[in-house]
C-alpha cells in the first residue's frame, strides 16, 4: 500500500463465492487503495468467507454480512457509510482489476468522477485478459449530461454497449456535499441514477480510453432479464429528476429520449407478463386500456422478432477468437 492511498473499493456481493476471492485479489493489488469493503448482501454460500480468504493481512479488508438481501444500493450505501476515504471505487463481485488501474486515472486531478475502458471478458478465459490486454492511448474527455444520457440508450443488436457500464471513481467530498447516495428502491440502473443526479449538480466526469477494469461475461449473465418493476422505477427516476432539477433544455431533452426508451421497454415488458400470467385476452384488454402503450408494445414485439432471425444465435458481449471487446474505441499507443 502506498502512503498515499486514498481509495476505497466497495464490492456488493450476493452468492459471489466462486468469483470474489479474484475481484478482492486485485484490489488489493493497487497501492492507491487503503480500504475493501465487502458486503455480503444476504448470501445463501459462502462468499463472506471466501472474501476473507483473499486477505493479504495488510487491514485493508472489511467483510460485512447483510443476513437478509437488501440490493445492491443498499449494500453501496452501507459501505460508503462504514468507510472513511476519499475516494471511492465500485468493482462488482464477478470483475476484476487489471494491474496498474488507479496510477492512470488519478494521474490528473481535474474531475469529481473518473472512468477508464472496460474489456469484457469470457468467464472461461478471464485468467488469460491480463496478457491480452491492449494499450491504449488516454485521450481524456469529459462526459457532459445530454452525452451521458444519450450514451445509456441501448441500441438493438448490441449488449452493453451503454456508457452506464462505466466505474468511475468518485469524490467523497462531491456526495457527502450535495446528500448523493445510492436510491435503495432501485436494482437497475442504480449506477445510471446516481450519475445523472451528480452531472445535474455540475460533476466533471472525466473519462480515459485506457483499461483497467474487466467485466467478466458468463452465460446466464447475458439474458438482460429485469424485473418489470425495476424498469418502472429507472423511468420514473428520470422523472424525478425533470421534476426536481432546472435542466438546460439539451439535458432535459436528453433525459426525456432516455425516460421514453426505457418507460417503451416496460410497456412490453408489462404486455408479455400479462399474456404469460393471464392470457392473450387479458394482454389485448391491457392496450385497449392504454392505447399509449401500444406503440411501444408493437415496435419492441417486431424489433425483438426481427432480431431473432438477423441473430439466430443471440448476441455476444464478448470479441471473437482470442481478442477483448472493449465498451469505449479508441486508437492503440
Amino acid at each position: 500500500m502506498a502512503k498515499t492511498a486514498n481509495i476505497c473499493v466497495i464490492i456488493a456481493a450476493k452468492n459471489a463465492a466462486d468469483t470474489i476471492e479474484t475481484a478482492v485479489r486485485s484490489a488489493l493489488q493497487e497501492p492507491e487503495v487503503a480500504e475493501v469493503v465487502v458486503v455480503d448482501d444476504g448470501s445463501s454460500d459462502d462468499t463472506a468467507g471466501t472474501a476473507r480468504r483473499a486477505d493479504d493481512a495488510s487491514g485493508r479488508l472489511n467483510v460485512v454480512r447483510f443476513d437478509q438481501n437488501k440490493g445492491p444500493s443498499a449494500a453501496r450505501n452501507h459501505a460508503i457509510a462504514i468507510s472513511s476515504a476519499p475516494l471511492i471505487a465500485i468493482l462488482d463481485a464477478d470483475d476484476f482489476f487489471f494491474a496498474g488501474r488507479f496510477r492512470r486515472m488519478l494521474a490528473e486531478d481535474d474531475w469529481e468522477f473518473v472512468a477508464d475502458n472496460i474489456a469484457f471478458v469470457d468467464a472461461d478465459a478471464a485468467s488469460l485478459a491480463p496478457g491480452r490486454l491492449q494499450q491504449f492511448a488516454e485521450n481524456p474527455l469529459f462526459l457532459d449530461l445530454p452525452t451521458f444520457v444519450d450514451g445509456n440508450i441501448s441500441k438493438r443488436g448490441v449488449r452493453r454497449g451503454e456508457i452506464g457500464f462505466l466505474k468511475p471513481v468518485m469524490r467523497r467530498a462531491f456526495l457527502d456535499k450535495h446528500g448523493l447516495r445510492y436510491r435503495e428502491e432501485m436494482r437497475l440502473g442504480e449506477d445510471y441514477d446516481l450519475y445523472i443526479r451528480a452531472l445535474a449538480l455540475g460533476a466533471r466526469y472525466k473519462v480515459i480510453h485506457s483499461c483497467g477494469y474487466g467485466a467478466v461475461v458468463r452465460g446466464d449473465s447475458l439474458s438482460g432479464r429485469h424485473r418489470t418493476e425495476d424498469l418502472r422505477r429507472l423511468y420514473e427516476a428520470d422523472r424525478t429528476l425533470l421534476k426536481s432539477v432546472k435542466l438546460p433544455p439539451q439535458a432535459a431533452e436528453a433525459v426525456r429520449r432516455h425516460e421514453r426508451h426505457v418507460r417503451g421497454k416496460y410497456e412490453l415488458r408489462r404486455f408479455l407478463d400479462i399474456k404469460g400470467q393471464a392470457g392473450p385476452l387479458a394482454a389485448i384488454a391491457y392496450v385497449a386500456g392504454n392505447p399509449g402503450a401500444f406503440p411501444a408494445i408493437a415496435t419492441g414485439i417486431l424489433a425483438d422478432k426481427t432480431e431473432r432471425l438477423r441473430n439466430p444465435g443471440g448476441v455476444s458481449v464478448t470479441a471473437p477468437g482470442n481478442g477483448l471487446r472493449y465498451l469505449l474505441s479508441a486508437p492503440a499507443k
